[in-house]
């Protein structure tokens, strides 16, 4: 019945416009991941798909993204990135294939002196194309805590501190696991972010971070050089924003290596 249907997709658009991108946004979907700890972690990605459309055609075939998503179900992980996308270049006849995957990625973190146990929450982000080759960057996002130096240097008592966040995308020649990322990034703050404290842990965090006093130019910094010296990291680009608790603004660096 389908093939005597007509396939508008197919017919000839006059405009000559090539499209970069056409696709599925938003396709929530359970994955599993790598895990240092428990060797695999199963979660839920939100999953972007796309292809590039030659001029020639009006438009793509949607439900085809869905097809191959429902063939790897369960199986999509970022071994398995090329595969997909070379169905999908063979599937759409396409010369460049994108996939994007984001998803929650959770450790269970000790607190520093309590040693209470709770899981925090990463945001992960896979992102990969195949043109002739593959390209693949791994994005994580960070909570960290920061204590300001300026703030700590000219107060009689005490110092302001704030929320910040550390985004890095990586390219990698080996694999990484993402535990080791983030406790890179973790440690290059004035304080690592926990899900549980009691209050020992408080007074430990609290005057660790105030010992150890960084400017986001800072955690910019230390991220960078401690990426630059992982092995396996062959592109880092690198943000830290915090969001300031006497400022009406946050503050931002960027450092791009490759």
């Amino acid at each position: 019945m389908e093939n005597n249907l007509k396939d508008i997709q197919a017919e000839p658009d006059f405009r000559e416009i090539d499209i970069d991108k056409v696709g599925v946004k938003d396709i929530r979907y359970p994955i599993k991941v790598l895990d240092k700890k428990n060797k695999v972690q199963h979660t839920v990605g939100t999953i972007n798909l796309y292809v590039d459309l030659p001029r020639t055609f009006k438009g793509t075939h949607m439900s085809r993204f869905i097809e191959i998503l429902n063939e790897h179900r369960r199986e999509i992980s970022n071994k398995n990135f090329k595969e997909i996308l070379e169905k999908m270049k063979e599937k759409f006849g396409a010369t460049t294939a994108h996939l994007e995957v984001e998803f929650p990625y959770f450790i269970e973190k000790a607190a520093p002196v309590s040693k209470a146990r709770g899981l925090m929450e990463y945001t992960c982000r896979y992102t990969g194309s195949l043109n002739s080759e593959l390209d693949l960057l791994l994005e994580i996002a960070v909570p960290v805590t920061t204590v300001c130096p300026c703030s700590k240097e000219i107060s009689d008592r005490g110092a302001h501190n704030q929320r910040g966040e550390v985004r890095v995308a990586l390219r990698l020649d080996e694999f990484v696991w993402i535990e080791d990322i983030i406790e890179t990034i973790e440690s290059s703050a004035s304080s690592p972010v926990y899900s549980l404290l009691k209050r020992p842990d408080e007074k430990y965090i609290t005057e660790q971070a105030y010992d150890k006093p960084m400017f986001v130019e800072d955690v910019v910094r230390e991220v960078t050089i401690a990426l630059d010296a992982m092995k396996g990291v062959r592109y880092a680009r690198i943000e830290a924003e915090n969001w300031e608790s006497i400022h009406n603004h946050s503050a931002y660096a960027y450092v791009e290596r490759k």
